[in-house]
């Protein structure tokens, strides 16, 4: 009887482009050694198909090469039934990413064997050792990043440049060994102009056209390959970014810190100080409120919260089907572009969530009757009275009375702290200021921010209880169709009944195996914001409870 033939397809990858120009480069050995693997196989009945799947100087971290989509859009095509590579790592370094590539290939029976690991993924072993060994591949992978990452941290600390293109007014030191910036003094009297103007002006679109005017423009840089880039106009944007990055007082700039550089400043400290100043105060007056609106119908919380890195949230908006949506975004974002460290909130979720927190604590305060700071019972009772009513009315009318009671704010990852105005607290309960409990000015809640769906979600402090149908209706059906399973009803004909797919169906019944602490959560509404049903779905669930219990949330 003969062998059965198994079309094999040969994937090579290199992740830099040293050396491709060459008549037999590292591919081509790949290939050899592959090819000569699969003739060594002939008995078998593999054969090598005559197309090549290469990708050069492209990294193993991710999934989009054009080789490798070739060769899995010709696996969905049912054209290849074995795919060989030179090792494990040359399909990909990542573990998350092999365990797609193992699930494609398996929907359509396809195998991988690597030459000079000798196993294949057709076996249950084969693939214990492709995972442990991925694993330490990206393991490899992460030391990597880390050591890198930890370089450049410590090279900043000591005011070194770490490359990429110079800002403008400086230029890379002309000794490649020597990580430093040398002033370009012609590019120098351009910064120095611009911070002259706005110093002047004390405006962003009156500076970037006089910059336009006075022919100012931006850094001509030519990269190593002879691409150029720059030489244009300033935008209002690159303006912003002149005028806030603190290279120019001779600062290296590391994430959310600064460290004194190697390179001589070409602003002084007067001067940056008065313009920092200036783009402060100019960032909380009013922007976008057409006449006759006030502040508290546009943007009740403009200037109260700051984020992490002290930067004030700003009042924006965006138009989509002619319907305009409001935010509050870090200050940055407004001018200096893309930041992935600046927050975006979603204005009426954002207040909403703020009211709720003060209504909150308030309300707590009176109940405790923790208002008053030492008194009588008699007038601890009327405080609490007066404070408890303050909560309904926030309850009531929202935003509106809370925004007058804040003083400030600031939001953390997981926190939101508030300070209330002493004063504008007294003309809302008429309360004394000298005698109200310090700990009745101030709120620290635990803040939540996750989207779920189209819908972003947000919560400061505690939240009602909030039972999702989906998932609770989902729950129902994964115990009734796991008692029907158990008692002999086959998966075909529930699913045939059901109306649904034996796939989904299989998916469905897993979580019955849900913790009774997730599965009660679910059912009283108590569950983490970001917890759906598709993510409950998205991966087989942990065997182990409390395993279960940590992967979605539930923590403690």
């Amino acid at each position: 009887m003969s062998k059965p033939r198994i079309r094999c397809a040969i994937y090579t990858r290199k992740s830099s482009e040293e050396g491709l120009d060459q008549d037999f480069n590292s591919l081509d050995a790949q290939h050899e050694a592959c090819a000569a693997y699969i003739a060594s196989q002939r008995h078998e009945g593999w054969k090598m198909l005559p197309g090549r799947y290469d990708d050069g100087g492209i990294s193993g971290g991710t999934l989009e090469r054009p080789g490798l989509q070739r060769l899995l859009a010709d696996i969905d095509a049912g054209r290849i039934d074995m795919v060989v590579v030179y090792k494990i790592d040359r399909l990909t370094r990542s573990l998350a990413d092999f365990a797609k590539l193992v699930e494609r290939l398996e929907e359509r029976d396809c195998s991988f064997v690597s030459v000079t690991q000798a196993f294949n993924t057709s076996s249950s072993m084969g693939r214990l050792t492709l995972n442990v060994l991925l694993s330490f591949a990206q393991f490899e992978r992460e030391v990597t990043a880390e050591r890198i990452r930890d370089k450049i941290a410590a090279s900043k600390k000591k005011g070194l440049w770490m490359g990429g293109v110079p800002p403008l007014g400086y230029d890379p030191h002309p000794d490649p060994m020597r990580r430093e910036l040398v002033v370009n003094e012609k590019e120098a009297k351009v910064v120095q102009d611009i911070f002259a103007l706005y110093a002047t002006h004390r405006c962003l679109n009156v500076v970037t056209g006089e910059a336009e005017a006075l022919g100012l423009r931006s850094k001509r840089h030519v990269f190593s390959t002879g691409r150029e880039q720059g030489g244009n106009v300033l935008s209002r944007g690159q303006v912003h970014k002149i005028l806030t990055n603190p290279v120019y007082l001779g600062m290296i700039r590391h994430k959310e810190k600064t460290f004194p550089g190697k390179h001589p400043a070409i602003i002084d400290q007067s001067l940056w100080d008065k313009v920092q100043d200036l783009l402060q105060s100019a960032s909380v007056k009013r922007r976008g409120v057409p006449s006759g609106r006030t502040s508290k119908d546009a943007a009740p919380l403009k200037g109260k919260f700051r984020d992490e890195t002290g930067d004030l949230l700003t009042p924006t908006h965006a138009r989509k089907n002619g319907k305009q949506l409001r935010y509050y975004i870090s200050n940055r974002l407004v001018s200096g572009g893309a930041d992935p460290t600046g927050w975006r909130l979603p204005a009426p979720s954002l207040e909403a969530a703020v009211a709720e927190a003060m209504a909150n604590h308030f309300a707590d305060h009176a109940t405790r009757h923790a208002v008053l700071a030492a008194v009588n019972a008699a007038d601890a009772l009327v405080a609490s009275d007066s404070v408890a009513d303050l909560a309904k009315r926030i309850r009531t009318d929202g935003i509106d009375v809370a925004a007058t009671l804040i003083a400030g704010g600031a939001l953390d990852r997981g926190r939101i702290a508030i300070s209330l105005d002493a004063a504008a607290l007294a003309d809302a309960t008429g309360l004394p200021t000298s005698s109200m409990d310090p700990d009745l000015l101030e709120l620290d809640r635990p803040f939540t921010c996750r989207r779920r769906g189209a819908e972003m979600k947000i919560v400061a402090g505690s939240r009602a209880p909030e039972p999702d149908p989906v998932m609770i209706r989902a729950i129902r059906n994964a115990h009734r169709w796991s008692d029907a399973l158990k008692s002999g009803t086959s998966l075909k004909r529930l699913s045939s009944e059901a109306n649904v797919s034996e796939r989904y169906l299989a998916r469905i019944v897993q979580l019955a195996g849900l913790s009774p602490r997730i599965q009660a959560s679910i059912v009283e509404g108590r569950q983490p914001i970001d917890l759906t049903l598709k993510r409950l779905l998205r991966s087989t669930p942990p065997l182990e409870w409390s395993d279960q219990e940590r992967a979605f949330g539930f923590h403690g």
